[in-house]
């Protein structure tokens, strides 16, 4: 898994809860601090990426911003295997599509999370995938704007998203 933000760790949950074993990949230490509070252990700084374990890569989920990374998930996944690209970076990716046919790899993009929107359902419901964990504090809409300006509340947890309770105002609720 490339990217350990929102997107990322969620991912990273939904395939854990299918059995796979995940290892990530992100920038900063907050965030790799952060997935492995929410038990995450193989988590590694982009820095590392060249001594990332000599391991058979299944499958590879690109959700980071890095214009090199998807390259980089051609040449670690296993023959025949797929990479699923969700990241988008501001410039270019390139990837050497013989290196994709040569191997037999599988490359999608998802943007769209309708045809997968049952399953995540089911998952939540059955407790299979928790994001409660990525959630620091519900805030009132009131609390808005100190948040975009990059102010975390008191109250806050170590989780990179807010829910917005637009019931409330003035104050937390």
């Amino acid at each position: 898994m490339f990217g350990a933000g929102t997107i990322g760790l969620l991912a990273a949950m939904f395939a854990r809860a299918r059995g796979a074993e995940v290892h990530l990949l992100g920038r900063s230490e907050r965030s790799l601090s952060f997935a492995r509070s929410l038990g995450f252990a193989n988590a590694w700084s982009d820095a590392e990426l060249p001594e990332l374990p000599e391991l058979p890569w299944d499958a590879v989920i690109d959700a980071s911003n890095a214009p090199e990374l998807p390259r980089r998930a051609v040449e670690l996944v296993e023959p025949g295997r797929r990479i699923v690209l969700v990241g988008l970076a501001g410039s270019p990716s390139l990837i050497d599509t013989r290196a994709l046919a040569l191997a037999d790899v599988t490359a999608v993009g998802i943007l769209s999370a309708s045809p997968g929107l049952t399953g995540t359902i089911d998952a939540y419901a059955s407790g299979a995938v928790d994001p409660r964990g990525l959630v620091a504090a519900t805030v009132s809409l009131d609390d808005v704007p100190a948040i975009l300006a990059g102010q975390r509340p008191a109250h806050a947890g170590p989780g990179p998203k807010f829910h917005i309770d637009i019931r409330s105002s003035g104050g937390n609720p």
